[in-house]
C-alpha cells in the first residue's frame, strides 16, 4: 500500500516539472506557517488567516530566500534556481516579478524536499526563516 507521505528519489524528483514541485511546496510552506501561528497565538481564525497571508505572500517568501541562500546545499541551491528561473504565466498584483520568481523557487525547493522525504531539512530551513 502506498503511504500518504510519499518519498521518491532525488532523481525522480528532479524529473518533476518545477511548477508542480512549487505547487506541493506552496502547500507545505503554508501548512508550516499555519501550524506555527496556531502554536504561538490564541487568536480568532480571521486574524490567523491575515497573519498567514502576510507570511506566505511572494514578498515575504522572497525575503525568506535571502536568509536561506547562504545555508543551502549545492543540490538545494540548484533546485531553488531551477524553480526561480521557471517561466510563469502570471504574477500577483502585489509582488514584482523578481519576488514572484524567488517565491516560486522557494516553493519548488520545499516541494522537492518534501517529496524526497527530507522533512528534517524542511524543519531546519523553516526555523532559519522564522528566527529573528
Amino acid at each position: 500500500m502506498e503511504t500518504l507521505f510519499p518519498q521518491i528519489s532525488e532523481k525522480e524528483a528532479n524529473q518533476i516539472n518545477m511548477l508542480a514541485l512549487a505547487h506541493v511546496g506552496d502547500a507545505v510552506y503554508e501548512l508550516l506557517v499555519r501550524s506555527m501561528l496556531c502554536r504561538e497565538k490564541n487568536a480568532p481564525v480571521m486574524q490567523l488567516h491575515r497573519l498567514t497571508v502576510e507570511r506566505v505572500r511572494a514578498e515575504a517568501q522572497a525575503e525568506a530566500v535571502q536568509k536561506l541562500l547562504p545555508i543551502l546545499s549545492d543540490d538545494e541551491l540548484a533546485v531553488y534556481k531551477r524553480g526561480r528561473n521557471t517561466k510563469v504565466n502570471s504574477a500577483p498584483h502585489h509582488a514584482d516579478i523578481a519576488q514572484y520568481h524567488a517565491a516560486t523557487g522557494l516553493e519548488a525547493l520545499f516541494g522537492w524536499l518534501y517529496l524526497t522525504g527530507k522533512t528534517g531539512r524542511i524543519e531546519e530551513l523553516f526555523t532559519a526563516v522564522t528566527e529573528g
